[in-house]
């Protein structure tokens, strides 16, 4: 946990940010996968964490707007949880923890909201993402679960979305150390990435990294010579010699701040002069990028820049056609990356996307694009300085993608689809990605930046 000052100022900025009723933060419950006793690692729900800080289940948050008052609910542990846990902390000593003055017993919980019901207060909350939170809200006041979204608070999803957008000190030093720990996962990826290796060797030795540092896997593992399928956890191929081996993965820390970085590496450890020059087309276009990051620019314009790199180099390849800011333009350069340049990070791998991504990533200026690839772009908005985000270019050949444009004509006069289903069929996908904090007068890298370079690689393979 933070210190103390620090969940208070945030609760005092939320109520700044909202006029009247009352916003009821629930944290998660435990979650059984077979048995009632045996849970999934407990993860606390973001935004309780943001505000009240306590990393356990079965508590809920209330700050209430029209007196000032804050509430911690939940219930202190018994003899029998002593026994098989260990000595607890009470309740109003984890509320004395994040300076919160009021607790009650959560199942005062439900007569504190059907009050405030009775009375036609404002309840404020945020989307659920869970069923069983779904469940206890819907129970607690007493409606039908298909009911419970009236009751989430657009005003409430702003005001969270302003206050998490910008990180603080304390949190920068938090994405830092995962950072930290995500280079130690992607060089020792690298150095595995043997033929005859299986892939989920290499997927279960970097979770295991994640865990010795006490901490977890930010996202599951995408881990794949198959690079060109964009989420790929299936990890039961043994790698081949002469493939591409692309890993996305990231560690979240104890205090659940995330990394989130991608390379993509040969197997055997040397590159082919085709999958070089591809490579560094994709590199060519991530370097850029993360230069033109600073204040005041809009994310979608660097996504943008990014892509006519993507296309200028295509087409020096004889891969596209034509000129390369017409391509952009009609989109022909999706067919290659059909998804977007990055995301917001933070407490969230992909920051706050439960409270919806058009909220997160753009606002009254800059709205969601309609366009095949473009429409993918998670974060488009202008970028403030305090943003945490992810820059990640990729080239991909999808084989059922292109012989889908090539039939349908799509974007014909950009693409030469008989070279890229002759000559590159298999050749998989490339995607590079690097966290980057946008500072007052730029950008800063969040740590030790991983290998990255062709030559860094097969260096870093080689050792």
């Amino acid at each position: 946990m933070f210190k103390k000052d620090v969940y208070i100022e945030r609760r005092r900025k939320l109520k700044e940010k909202l006029k009247s009723g009352l916003v009821l933060f629930l944290g998660n419950k435990e979650a059984a996968f077979n048995y009632p006793d045996n849970t999934y690692h407990f993860r606390q729900d973001s935004s309780f964490l943001y505000f009240f800080g306590l990393d356990l289940p079965n508590l809920a948050g209330i700050i209430d707007l029209d007196s000032g008052k804050e509430y911690l609910f939940g219930n202190d542990f018994s003899i029998d949880d002593i026994i098989w846990m260990g000595p607890q902390p009470s309740t109003k000593e984890l509320a004395n923890d994040i300076g919160v003055e009021n607790t009650e017993p959560l199942d005062q919980l439900k007569n504190y909201l059907l009050n405030a019901k009775a009375q036609d207060r404002n309840i404020h909350v945020l989307p659920f993402y869970r069923g069983d939170s779904i469940i206890q809200f819907s129970n607690l006041l007493e409606i039908n679960h298909s009911e419970v979204e009236d009751f989430v608070s657009i005003e409430l999803i702003k005001a969270v979305v302003d206050l998490r957008s910008i990180k603080d000190q304390y949190e920068i030093e938090e994405l830092i150390k995962a950072s930290a720990i995500g280079y130690k996962m992607h060089t020792t990826a690298m150095k595995m990435a043997k033929p005859g290796i299986y892939e989920q060797e290499i997927a279960g030795t970097v979770e295991g990294i994640a865990l010795a540092h006490g901490s977890m896997l930010s996202f599951p593992i995408i881990l794949s010579q198959n690079g060109e399928t964009l989420h790929n956890h299936d990890h039961s191929n043994m790698l081949q010699e002469g493939r591409l081996m692309l890993t996305d993965t990231g560690a979240e820390t104890n205090m659940h701040y995330a990394s989130d970085n991608t390379r993509t590496v040969p197997v055997g450890g040397k590159f082919s002069q085709k999958q070089k020059d591809v490579y560094n087309i994709v590199l060519k276009a991530l370097d850029h990028s993360i230069t033109l990051i600073k204040p005041g620019i809009a994310y979608r314009d660097i996504h943008l820049e990014s892509a006519k790199i993507l296309a200028e180099g295509l087409t020096n390849l004889g891969i596209m056609k034509g000129n390369p800011e017409d391509a952009v333009r009609e989109g022909a350069h999706a067919m290659f990356m059909p998804h977007g340049l990055g995301h917001m990070m933070g407490l969230d791998v992909h920051d706050m996307e439960n409270l919806g991504e058009d909220y997160v990533g753009y606002d009254d200026e800059i709205k969601r694009a309609t366009q095949f690839g473009l429409r993918g772009l998670r974060l488009g908005r202008k970028l403030q300085e305090g943003f945490v985000l992810t820059t990640e270019p990729g080239i991909y050949f999808i084989p059922d993608l292109v012989k889908k444009w090539k039939t349908e004509k799509i974007n014909a006069d950009f693409i030469n689809f008989d070279k890229v289903l002759d000559e590159y069929a298999t050749f998989g996908g490339i995607r590079l990605e690097d966290d980057i904090l946008v500072t007052e007068t730029g950008y800063q890298m969040l740590g030790k930046r991983i290998p990255i370079t062709v030559e860094e690689i097969e260096e870093t393979m080689r050792s």
